[in-house]
């Protein structure tokens, strides 16, 4: 009998460090998510389950649970290897689940190509994708190809930011310039559209225009220093992606990791395993 409770006690054990580790691993080092959607075809389909790397940008981690009480979402991060590169696929928590505010959603995340990171200058010039200064390929090139090539009015629809001076499209987009943080920019009736819920989303303030005059919690805004880095995200598959071009930029506390690794893939359709596609690199 006593060796039975002593046997029980060390399967116990086993099983509660087992779990310690599981928790362990996902929240600091490593976490597998599936893909529903094709909008980082072909790079990463539906079906595969990829592994995204904590450690590259540093895990990030909950200040508090008052997000549980429905309160804004606060966080903090480790240090990382390094910073985020332009071209990085990267899982995050989608931030415009209210299109009027800027508020993390826990449990949705999406997964896209970072395009611009903070201090670039954003454009879409013919459904291509530019930095000013950098020269290298931003995403798909194949399906910017296509897309440019397309003479259908559907994709001249507007875009990000929606209102103000700016008629962006899908074609033809920006310039926009990507904030990083302590960035002072000047604020007025051009760049408000743009800036708008992240100012609000800093501040836990409300913006409002009154006859050109703009006002954060009634007080003149004409300048603004920046407290967090931003990203522009896109989908691979430019014709089916819900990404930046259509919601604007990613907040650097929404991010939680670089993508690495397929490690398992399923045909939605058939259900079959994808051989072709196991432990295939994400680039």
């Amino acid at each position: 009998m006593r060796k039975l409770v002593i046997i029980g006690y060390k399967l116990t054990l086993v099983g509660a460090l087992i779990l310690f580790l599981t928790i362990f691993l996902r929240v600091f080092i490593i976490s597998s998510f599936k893909i529903p959607t094709p909008s980082m075809t072909p790079a990463i389909l539906p079906g595969d389950y990829i592994l995204v790397n904590k450690l590259i940008i540093g895990p990030r981690l909950f200040k508090n649970f008052n997000f549980l009480k429905g309160e804004k979402v606060e966080t903090f991060r480790l240090p990382g290897f390094r910073k985020i590169k332009r071209n990085d696929i990267l899982v995050f928590n989608f931030p415009y689940s209210n299109c009027d505010q800027l508020r993390m959603d826990i449990n949705v995340y999406y997964l896209k190509r970072c395009i611009a990171i903070p201090g670039d200058t954003f454009y879409i010039d013919n459904g291509f994708y530019h930095v000013k200064g950098c020269n290298d390929t931003l995403g798909n090139y194949d399906n910017q190809l296509a897309l440019s090539r397309q003479k259908n009015t559907i994709w001249a629809f507007r875009t990000f930011p929606y209102e103000g001076q700016h008629y962006w499209t899908m074609k033809t987009f920006g310039p926009l310039y990507i904030p990083k943080a302590n960035d002072v920019l000047s604020i007025d009736t051009s760049t408000i559209a743009l800036y708008k819920r992240l100012i609000e989303y800093e501040t836990d303030k409300r913006i409002t225009v009154n006859k050109g005059d703009i006002l954060l919690d009634k007080q003149p805004l004409t300048r603004y220093r920046f407290r967090r880095n931003y990203y522009l995200m896109a989908g691979d598959n430019v014709f089916d992606s819900r990404d930046s071009r259509f919601w604007g930029l990613l907040p650097d506390d929404h991010i939680v990791g670089k993508a690495m690794r397929i490690w398992k893939s399923v045909d939605p359709a058939s259900g079959k395993l994808r051989y072709d596609r196991l432990l295939r690199k994400i680039k």
